[in-house]
């Protein structure tokens, strides 16, 4: 089929939603991954297909490398291809210094946001250079990448510097075979990854130290991705957008 694919890893809550929602505006059919929330991942789906859009949930851990590849068949199988790949599947942990931290829940952290990041950019990589056909990888980074953000998860932070180094190696790599790998580095969001980490009222602690005043909402995280994935970014690869609200 003729209409371009994209596979939103995490793409049932809070930004990941926002994207998977704002590509099928855009055209895209939208491939849904999750790793325990269906339910909210058909909801995404059904908004999809009552505007008229194709899609299809995914169940999969990206931090397993087969589950991964099996994801990808599944995609090829359900919607005809993949043009795009939108890593946006990530954990945090809990809120706290870094020497309280859990070294498994660290482990967890990086097999999430590092490696699973790895293992789909790898999937879909392999399969573009075989086809010859190209495609696009937006990968989600965080602002806390350059602030290290101190006493609330420097480890998380640390993960999306890594994150943001594989952008642009990646990126290098794979530009002669038509492929481009962006990132986009989002503030913080109003989304329920604070709550998840154990602090509900961070955005109203955080909201003041931001230039604008407030939190990022994930509608607005989401147009700077879908844009990345659209042909008015065709000469942007190796780059990653800041999204911080001044931060």
């Amino acid at each position: 089929m003729d209409q371009r694919v994209v596979l939103v890893t995490g793409g049932g809550k809070g930004i990941g939603a926002a994207i998977s929602l704002l590509a099928a505006q855009r055209g895209y059919a939208v491939a849904i991954n999750y790793r325990d929330d269906q339910l909210a991942a058909l909801t995404v789906l059904r908004r999809i297909e009552a505007a008229g859009g194709r899609g299809c949930a995914l169940k999969a851990d990206v931090g397993d490398a087969v589950q991964v590849e099996t994801m990808m068949e599944q995609v090829q199988a359900r919607l005809g291809g993949l043009h795009a790949l939108v890593n946006n599947a990530g954990i945090t942990g809990p809120i706290g210094k870094f020497t309280l931290a859990d070294p498994a829940m660290i482990e967890q952290v990086f097999r999430t946001n590092v490696f699973g990041l790895m293992h789909c950019c790898r999937a879909a990589v392999t399969r573009w250079q075989a086809s010859g056909a190209g495609g696009v990888i937006v990968n989600l980074s965080s602002t806390a990448a350059t602030s290290g953000s101190a006493n609330d998860y420097v480890h998380y932070a640390a993960s999306k510097a890594a994150v943001d180094t594989f952008t642009l190696g990646l990126a290098r790599e794979v530009a002669s075979d038509g492929i481009r790998v962006c990132g986009v580095a989002p503030g913080s969001t109003a989304t329920g990854i604070h709550a998840k980490a154990g602090e509900p009222d961070r955005p109203a602690r955080l909201a003041p130290l931001i230039p604008m005043g407030r939190l990022a909402q994930p509608e607005e995280i989401a147009q700077a991705v879908v844009w990345m994935l659209s042909d008015g970014a065709a000469y942007v690869t190796g780059s990653t957008l800041r999204c911080g609200g001044g931060l």
